[in-house]
C-alpha cells in the first residue's frame, strides 16, 4: 500500500473513531489527511466503502503481529495472555486504534473476526491439549468473555483508570483462571514480560 493510501487510512480511522462511520466528507478527510481533495477522490472508491477497508485492514493488520509478535512460544496460555496484553497495551500506545475498536468491535464484521481468528485457535488447542478447561460447546461464549475482557481493558486504559501494565495483567490473569489454571500460575503468566509488538505487514 502507498505512502498517500496510508495516510488516508490512518487518518480515517482518527475521524472515524471520533465521530463514527457515518460523519465523514471528502474535505475532512484531505485535511486530516493533509492532501488534496482530488487525492481522495483518485484513492477511494467511496466514503462508504473506505469505513469497511480501514476495519479489514485493521483486523488483518493486528492478526498478521500478534501471530508474529508470540510465534516462539508454544504454550497457548502464553500466547492468550499475551494476545490481550497485545491488545490494551497498543489501545495506550495508539489512542485512535484503540477507540475506533471500542467503538465498533461488536457491531462491524471485519472487526469481529479480531476475535474469531488467532484468539479462537489458541482457544482450541488449548482444550485440545489439556491445557484449558472448557466443553467443546463453550468455545463461543469464551471468545466472547476474551474480547469483552479486552475491549473492557481497552476502555479503562483509554479513560485513564488504569495503566495499560495494570488493565492488561488483570485482564490476561482473569482470562486465565476462566479457562481453569490456578491463580498463581495465571498471575505469573499475566505479569511476565511482553516481547514487542512486531511491526509486519498485513496479511
Amino acid at each position: 500500500m502507498g505512502s498517500t493510501q496510508d495516510r488516508l487510512q490512518s487518518a480515517a480511522l482518527r475521524l472515524f473513531a471520533q465521530r463514527g462511520a457515518t460523519q465523514l466528507t471528502i474535505s475532512e478527510l484531505a485535511d486530516a489527511a493533509g492532501v488534496a481533495r482530488g487525492t481522495v477522490y483518485n484513492n477511494v472508491a467511496s466514503l462508504g466503502s473506505l469505513f469497511a477497508d480501514v476495519a479489514r485492514r485493521l483486523a488483518e493488520e493486528m492478526h498478521a503481529r500478534v501471530v508474529a509478535s508470540y510465534a516462539d512460544k508454544d504454550d497457548p496460555a502464553v500466547r492468550v495472555a499475551n494476545g490481550i496484553r497485545f491488545f490494551v497495551r497498543r489501545a495506550h500506545e495508539e489512542p485512535h486504534w484503540g477507540r475506533f475498536i471500542n467503538r465498533f468491535a461488536f457491531s462491524d464484521p471485519a472487526l469481529q473476526a479480531l476475535w474469531n481468528g488467532p484468539p479462537m485457535e489458541e482457544v482450541m488447542n488449548g482444550a485440545a491439549r489439556g491445557r484449558f478447561e472448557l466443553r467443546p460447546d463453550q468455545v463461543q461464549s469464551v471468545i466472547a468473555l476474551i474480547a469483552g475482557t479486552v475491549l473492557a481493558a481497552m476502555f479503562l486504559v483509554l479513560e485513564g483508570h488504569r495503566t495499560w501494565r495494570d488493565a492488561g495483567a488483570d485482564a490476561a490473569e482473569l482470562v486465565l483462571r476462566a479457562l481453569g489454571l490456578r491463580r498463581e500460575e495465571a498471575r505469573a503468566l499475566s505479569m511476565a514480560e511482553l516481547p514487542p509488538l512486531r511491526a509486519v505487514g498485513a496479511r
